[in-house]
């Protein structure tokens, strides 16, 4: 009975993102699959191939578009507030969410970032969808190159860990507690 009324009182005050919330939410983590993929795939092909070259574009392109996204969703977010939380949820479980959320949108910045800074450093072009010439930030350097590749790696898993607990945590709430709080960015849930 206790879920039931919460999953009401979060109806009656609006449960769910706004459609273009959703959208960017779904591209967006699309978007990071497929760019992890290839970025796991294009390691380990070995030596200058033309196909490891094309994922490595690939991989490029899809990390400015994670970008430009990201930072479209920030502005939305920061002009439409977010359904509220079920209030049976414990103050502990909200602030571990607000720091997941916070963390994933940091993570989801700094990886295209430490990603072009280290093309920039490795001397290696970002040519958008093979069209547009972006401009290095930073002078070739083999140093920070190395620097920048450890930090984008140590970056991605450190978003791999943060959306497995992302999607744990979903999980956990449309199957143990049975809130609907998944509905949220799936509303055919409801």
């Amino acid at each position: 009975m206790a879920h039931t009324s919460s999953f009401h009182s979060l109806s009656a005050r609006g449960s769910s993102y706004t459609s273009t919330a959703i959208a960017l939410h779904w591209l967006i983590a699309l978007l990071i699959v497929c760019g992890f993929s290839l970025g796991w795939v294009m390691t380990d092909i070995p030596g200058f191939t033309p196909t490891k070259l094309k994922y490595f574009s690939w991989h490029k392109w899809i990390g400015v578009t994670v970008f430009a996204l990201v930072i479209v969703r920030i502005i939305w977010r920061a002009t439409h507030a977010a359904p509220p939380m079920p209030e049976h949820m414990p103050g502990w479980q909200r602030g571990i969410a607000h720091l997941t959320h916070f963390l994933l949108y940091v993570l989801m910045v700094a990886i295209p970032v430490s990603g072009y800074l280290y093309s920039s450093a490795a001397n290696v072009p970002v040519v958008y969808l093979g069209l547009v010439p972006l401009p290095r930030l930073i002078a070739p350097d083999v140093h920070l190159r190395d620097v920048l590749k450890a930090v984008h790696i140590t970056l991605n898993y450190t978003l791999l860990v943060l959306v497995v607990l992302h999607v744990a945590a979903a999980l956990k709430h449309q199957v143990l507690d049975r809130d609907n709080l998944l509905s949220r960015m799936l509303p055919f849930l409801k």
